[in-house]
């Protein structure tokens, strides 16, 4: 996903900026709380809730999401599944998330890049993607949780590559501010252990009061001011995926040994102005809901 830009300048758009920073700065969670209440109800008025009664597992994943801010889902992807995605990008584009002026395949990756994405061009393209982004499961747990209606703000895939150096900031501990309400499943595309780049999220810190302006932390500050117990490293084998509210602290450990391949699909209240969107043209056959996908598909 381009980042639009929200200061003046090329592309700067007053109005975008202005929506942006109004959800940063309301940081008090009773008065968060109220907007989000408010500006769901609107979405419900015009385009229904539709989600039924949650069955006891989906309330169970939903229960700890609200308290953690994190939920395992197990494997949502099958390992033939996860195949079909390595095959289908093997000779995709990727772009250095550093240098956008830097394109390279998984065959001829710089030595300095550290991350790099697939462009939404290919990525609706791919098998299973589209797919697992609609399924019903996550689309209910994704209503429950914002409370109305979904909409898919952010699908990306990206690798991390074990680069030594400073780290990029996605991989030092921070919260995100991408809409009044949301959250990411991610799925790991490649077996990830301790070493291999695991998703670090401090646990309960989504209901915590982030700063107007947001920060990078150490690990020791992290570890001074929550304590280990707080922290949840999320490892599986490829196809494992989890719920995570990326308000609260978190960071992508660099990877030490192999590079992890990862997908993450974004679910909000409404559009993130931290984007620029250019849906695609869509052409398969899956009938996908228009207001959901609205950002991502023409």
């Amino acid at each position: 996903m381009k980042y639009a830009r929200l200061t003046p300048g090329h592309g700067f758009k007053p109005a975008n900026s202005f929506l942006y920073y109004l959800q940063r700065i309301i940081v008090s969670p009773p008065l968060r709380g109220l907007c989000v209440r408010m500006f769901r109800n609107w979405v419900r008025v015009r385009h229904g809730i539709s989600a039924p009664a949650p069955a006891p597992a989906q309330k169970l994943l939903l229960d700890r999401l609200h308290a953690e801010g994190y939920a395992p889902l197990g494997n949502v992807l099958t390992d033939g599944q996860c195949a079909d995605i390595h095959a289908y990008f093997a000779d995709k584009t990727l772009t250095d998330r550093q240098d956008d002026t830097s394109r390279f395949t998984l065959a001829a990756v710089p030595p300095a890049a550290r991350l790099a994405e697939y462009s939404l061009h290919d990525i609706i393209r791919c098998p299973h993607i589209l797919s697992l982004a609609n399924d019903p499961a996550l689309l209910e747990l994704a209503e429950r949780y914002i409370g109305c209606k979904p909409t898919i703000s952010q699908l990306g895939v990206r690798w991390s590559f074990p680069t030594p150096g400073r780290r990029s900031d996605l991989q030092t501990f921070h919260r995100d501010s991408e809409d009044w309400r949301y959250f990411k499943v991610i799925v790991y595309l490649t077996d990830v252990g301790a070493a291999d780049g695991p998703h670090v999220y401090v646990r309960g810190t989504h209901k915590t009061r982030a700063p107007v302006r947001l920060k990078l932390q150490t690990d020791g500050e992290i570890s001074e001011e929550y304590g280990a117990e707080r922290l949840i490293t999320a490892v599986g084998e490829r196809g494992f995926g989890f719920a995570v509210d990326t308000a609260g602290v978190h960071k992508g450990a660099p990877p030490v040994g192999t590079p992890r391949l990862m997908l993450q699909i974004q679910y909000s209240l409404f559009r993130s102005y931290a984007y620029v969107y250019e849906p695609e043209p869509y052409t398969g056959s899956l009938p996908f809901d228009r207001y959901i996908n609205r950002l991502i598909l023409t």
